[in-house]
């Protein structure tokens, strides 16, 4: 592992900034240095391609363009604005630290490391760069593209997910930082790791920093930082069913501690049996332990295949008729189709809509 002294240091900082000033994206939440828009733009980011995340970003802060506006919107808009973007615990935290803001900040965003880890859904890596873009604070980041950028600056070998590699490379992180311009710093490291210092093949002729680098120097691209370990994928199998009613489908709210808590639901559960009376049996019990109704099972409406974290999941999707019953404790509304367009649904909750919509569009024979 290499040992930057301070002059590798200077030159770091001095080619990095130069770069970045020349060639940073035109990005709308780099268009001002609001606390508000940047803490915004980096929960959005998470784990989320920039390019997706621009009109998410950009629709969230026209309906919502302050702290204040945030906190007093009830959850079901603000899970309405962030639908499509997935990890919806974070739109609940988002609105909870708004709130948190407001009753304990008098709707500032606070400008010291403790209060911003304090919020809920931020961490040490979204403190230091909300800090640091808002306010230039001195403060280090470490993200999936800076632990790629600093371990082939420092010719990190070992596990970066490891604690020690934790430790190495947040200690890297902080001592690159200058003593000014330190967002913007952050910043081009980031765009730098994206944009240059990819994972594959890096464009190591035309990144800023290629003289300096160790990495390059040896031609360890290819194994530095050392490689992920594999996920080890599992099939599941669940099913969702609409439940119909006098023209009116059936929503369940998710409650604390679900996939998707707070988000509308049809009634959904994982299944054993593939096909069937069977499949029909078990669905109809499932249905009724749900939300207390009796049914009657239809015919499938579609089958979607779809990820959540480590499980690959298929999606059968049924009709159902209610007979009778009544719900059980949770959340529950019957609406008409046309009135689901209101209501937050996960990615595979809107697509069921969809196929709804798009089966009563079709003229009867």
């Amino acid at each position: 592992m290499a040992k930057p002294d301070s002059k590798w240091k200077q030159a770091l900082r001095r080619r990095v900034l130069a770069w970045f000033r020349a060639n940073a994206r035109d990005l709308p939440w780099r268009r001002t240095r609001d606390p508000y828009h940047v803490w915004i733009s980096e929960i959005m980011l998470q784990q989320t391609q920039v390019v997706t995340v621009i009109p998410y970003f950009e629709r969230f802060i026209a309906e919502l363009p302050t702290i204040t506006d945030l906190a007093s919107a009830d959850e079901d808009r603000v899970l309405r604005l962030w639908e499509g973007l997935g990890y919806y615990r974070r739109a609940r935290q988002l609105h909870k630290a708004a709130r948190a803001i407001v009753d304990e900040h008098g709707g500032t965003f606070p400008r010291d490391a403790e209060s911003v880890k304090a919020l809920p859904g931020v961490g040490r890596y979204t403190a230091g760069a909300i800090l640091s873009i808002a306010f230039d604070a001195r403060e280090p980041i470490l993200e999936a593209n800076t632990i790629r950028v600093f371990s082939r600056l420092i010719a990190y070998q070992h596990d970066t997910t490891s604690s020690e590699g934790q430790r190495v490379l947040w200690g890297a992180a902080g001592d690159f930082l200058p003593r000014k311009h330190v967002g913007d710093f952050n910043q081009a490291m980031m765009e730098l790791g994206s944009e240059v210092c990819t994972p594959r093949e890096p464009s190591c002729e035309v990144c800023p920093v290629a003289m300096l680098c160790p990495t390059r120097a040896k031609g360890l691209q290819d194994v530095i930082p050392a490689p992920k370990k594999k996920t080890d994928y599992e099939d599941a199998f669940e099913a969702c069913v609409v439940v119909w009613r006098n023209g009116k489908v059936l929503l369940r709210r998710c409650r604390e501690g679900e996939r998707w808590a707070g988000l509308w639901d049809f009634p959904r559960f994982a299944i054993k049996a593939k096909r069937g009376a069977k499949l029909h049996r078990e669905l109809g019990e499932s249905v009724r332990r749900l939300t207390g109704y009796e049914v009657a099972i239809g015919e499938r409406l579609t089958t979607i295949k779809h990820g959540v974290t480590r499980f690959r999941i298929t999606l059968s999707c049924h009709h159902a008729e209610h007979l009778s019953g009544r719900e059980t404790k949770g959340e529950f509304v019957w609406i008409r189709p046309a009135q689901i367009e209101d209501y937050a649904l996960s990615v595979t909750g809107r697509k069921v809509s969809e196929r709804i919509a798009t089966m009563l569009l079709v003229e009867p024979e």
